[in-house]
């Protein structure tokens, strides 16, 4: 697998019926932020490749689901268990933090 990939709104409640943990990253083109924690994601998608399905949700295309979850600030990642956010970790953060939040759900 190698990075996460984006998907879309219209994806989003099958994923989270298909896969039994499921990592959201909600970000933009045009934060900063967002772009400082995307390499950690694609880390995570490979490093859990199997284990936990990691994606990426663009939120400038993809308003349904933001206001589904109350997203307000960005980054943004989710962590679904069979299908209930149980973790929403918001900001910059170290890789450690997005892996123990992926480990105590698997």
């Amino acid at each position: 697998m190698g990075t996460a990939a984006y998907i879309q709104d219209s994806e989003f409640d099958a994923l989270l019926a298909d896969e039994t943990l499921v990592v959201v990253d909600c970000t933009a083109n045009w934060c900063g932020p967002c772009r400082k924690i995307a390499p950690l994601i694609d880390q995570l998608a490979e490093e859990y490749d199997g284990r936990a399905k990691v994606v990426k949700l663009d939120l400038d295309q993809n308003k349904v689901t933001a206001k589904k979850y109350s997203i307000r600030s960005i980054p943004a990642v989710m962590v679904f268990k069979d299908g209930e956010l149980v973790e929403n970790l918001v900001g910059v953060a170290p890789y450690e933090t997005f892996t123990s939040a992926v480990e105590k759900y698997l």
